[in-house]
């Protein structure tokens, strides 16, 4: 069997209006999918390249809203309308569903409930595609058993899970295009960004949010670091409280902090290139693409001590404690030091073509199709 003779679909309800690691997940597959020679289809709630747009409630939208505040009191969560993201995502589906239900072997997708609307109207014959569910949002046990499919990103999530006897498991993990993600001139970069040549520049990319992404955390322990040379930059998503993380942020460190809210994806790797050092200050993500995007551009990366990402960053992270005061600006303050970052920097990029390249990972991917494919119901 070729991957020619695969017919994939891709769906993710957020592309195209909504900046998240899922969002980077589809397109970024669809393009490495089709580099390979698959035949695939990429589906998103809005316009982009080369997503057919299908219409749905955007959670962020007005109709939403409504819908959201009517549905709160009545038990939506049980019909899946129990909040804006839910919503958008039944609402999507609804879209969908003409588009696949024929002529399409395998859908992947990583939105929860898509993937368990998708689940019952295969299993109800109404519905030809077989659906892999890619757990990036962390699900719990009571979603992740009731797919048939179910790829896990991190050998810990592997190692932990209790499949029932029915599921198929693959452990996959995300991937970077070591083509598009390199390292660069970094001074032509930061001109691009209007950042200072003269500072060493710590990034951080993350939904600019209390809950989660820590940017408060981040703050605070990058304002007890002296060094007046370094230049905290965040750039991520707007979200409800992020004008006042920001404020907050320009009263904390006045000049030593920039805020890049919505960066446009395509201008990421110019952004990475513009950085000496990457810092992630959430205790946990089920995967974290930005980490293997910042690897890719050589950028030495200062995270959470997990297993999860001691399997992604290799020796390329500085692990801390971020769980304590102190502990996130002990890992920055480590590769402030020359001789320190450009020693993890040079196993950054090494450890990104090794481990996460398409080369590497789009083959196994292509592998659980095909096993997906041949499987009887």
């Amino acid at each position: 069997m070729t991957a020619a003779a695969l017919r994939v679909a891709i769906a993710c309800s957020g592309l195209g209006h909504v900046q998240r690691g899922i969002e980077s997940w589809a397109s970024d597959l669809a393009r490495g999918l089709r580099r390979a020679g698959v035949a695939v289809s990429l589906f998103g709630g809005a316009p982009a390249t080369d997503v057919i747009a299908l219409p749905c409630l955007k959670r962020t939208g007005r109709a939403n809203r409504l819908l959201t505040g009517t549905f709160r009191h009545i038990g939506g969560w049980r019909y899946g309308a129990g909040s804006p993201y839910e919503i958008e995502q039944s609402s999507f589906s609804l879209s969908l569903w003409p588009r696949i239900r024929r002529g399409f072997d395998v859908l992947h997708v990583q939105d929860p409930l898509i993937a368990m609307v998708f689940e019952r109207a295969h299993h109800m014959g109404i519905s030809a595609p077989r659906v892999i569910y890619a757990n990036g949002t962390g699900e719990d046990g009571n979603v992740m058993r009731r797919f048939g499919n179910l790829q896990l990103l991190t050998p810990q999530a592997r190692e932990e899970w209790q499949a029932p006897p029915d599921q198929s498991v693959f452990m996959i993990p995300n991937f970077v295009d070591t083509t598009t993600f390199t390292p660069g001139d970094r001074q032509s970069a930061r001109a691009r960004f209007g950042l200072p040549t003269d500072k060493v520049i710590v990034l951080c990319c993350a939904a600019i949010r209390r809950v989660h992404k820590r940017i408060d955390y981040l703050l605070s322990e990058f304002a007890t670091i002296p060094r007046q040379d370094a230049l905290l930059v965040v750039a991520g998503g707007r979200e409800p409280d992020s004008d006042a993380i920001i404020a907050e942020g320009t009263r904390l460190l006045g000049d030593r902090v920039r805020f890049l809210p919505d960066v446009p994806r395509e201008h990421m790797p110019e952004l990475y290139r513009a950085a000496d050092v990457f810092v992630l200050a959430s205790l946990y993500e089920m995967f974290g693409i930005v980490l293997i995007e910042a690897m890719a551009c050589g950028l030495p990366v200062v995270c959470h001590d997990t297993a999860g990402f001691r399997a992604i960053t290799g020796p390329a992270g500085n692990l801390c404690d971020a769980s304590v005061p102190g502990g996130l600006a002990a890992g920055i303050v480590a590769l402030l030091d020359p001789e320190t970052r450009s020693a993890f920097a040079r196993r950054a990029r090494l450890q990104a073509e090794q481990q996460f390249s398409e080369t590497v990972v789009i083959p196994d991917i292509i592998a659980m199709y095909r096993s997906v494919q041949m499987r009887s119901d």
